[in-house]
């Protein structure tokens, strides 16, 4: 077993971009840092026979970027006719504008702010563009906004921030919220038990091929932070900084205002049920 394969999620090894499944390729976006891990995954998603493709979270408003998008599809003798949002964060959606312009499509989005076109998407919105099948799916938790899109042909599902490459995402309070997020994880565990989807292609980080076993870690992981938390609390840590800098020492300190978002999330779920 590799060391790879030990990981959560089971994630590919390899340089990350390039084909992931027969209907999906990846294009890295060139803004790497502590929270974005290797960059923003730009995804393009088409039928293999099909000249039409959709693309999933442009990225950052970088020409270079979106230009390498387009250029990947043509090479494929696809063209770009429609773009999808996973989420509002700038890291996924400030070059949609921009792509829109370059590609003359649509954008659609949950958030009526980021859509370009009119037409939004919503829960239960099945795409099929140049013959896809692409279910949309509410999972709300990292944002409010958050979308997976479920790929069944490849028995994939693309999961923005809700699901990463590596590591685990933040519940960005106020607008997240940890009830939200453990329920939209439990839907995406149903989702890899029911319809058998094994690939995560996640917004950020390297593809994971155990699907069911990323997620159960990351509710296991949710789980044992909320204790930690509690735990804290009881011992008189009252703050959300006092909290972050106990539950989470053994995390970069360059993280902790990002950190600090997840804890906020979880003291309001804390008091919601009654346990603090």
């Amino acid at each position: 077993m590799t060391f790879a394969a030990a990981l959560p999620g089971k994630p590919r090894e390899g340089a990350i971009g390039g084909p992931a499944t027969a209907r999906a390729v990846c294009v890295l976006a060139s803004n790497p840092s502590a929270m974005t891990l290797d960059g923003t995954n730009t995804w393009i998603i088409s039928e293999p026979d099909s000249d039409l493709a959709v693309v999933i979270d442009p990225g950052p408003l970088d020409d270079t970027h979106l230009r390498a998008v387009i250029a990947t599809a043509e090479s494929a003798g696809k063209r770009v006719a429609l773009t999808l949002l996973s989420h509002g964060h700038p890291d996924h959606s400030d070059g949609a504008g921009r792509f829109a312009e370059l590609t003359g499509t649509s954008v659609r989005a949950l958030d009526p702010a980021l859509r370009l076109g009119g037409e939004g998407l919503g829960v239960g919105d099945v795409i099929t563009t140049g013959g896809l099948e692409l279910h949309v799916l509410s999972t709300p938790g990292h944002t409010a906004d958050s979308l997976c899109f479920h790929l069944p042909a490849d028995r994939a599902v693309l999961t923005g921030d809700t699901v990463l490459g590596r590591g685990t995402t933040v519940v960005a309070h106020p607008d997240g919220r940890l009830g939200d997020y453990l329920d939209s994880l439990r839907r995406l565990r149903s989702l890899a038990v029911d319809e058998d989807v094994v690939t995560v292609l996640p917004g950020h980080g390297p593809v994971l091929d155990d699907a069911r076993g990323a997620i159960e870690y990351y509710l296991a992981h949710r789980a044992k932070r909320l204790a930690q938390v509690e735990t804290a609390v009881e011992n008189g840590h009252g703050t959300p900084a006092e909290v972050v800098a106990h539950v989470y020492a053994d995390v970069d300190p360059s993280l902790w205002p990002a950190a600090e978002l997840s804890v906020r999330a979880q003291l309001d779920y804390l008091g919601e049920h009654g346990l603090i």
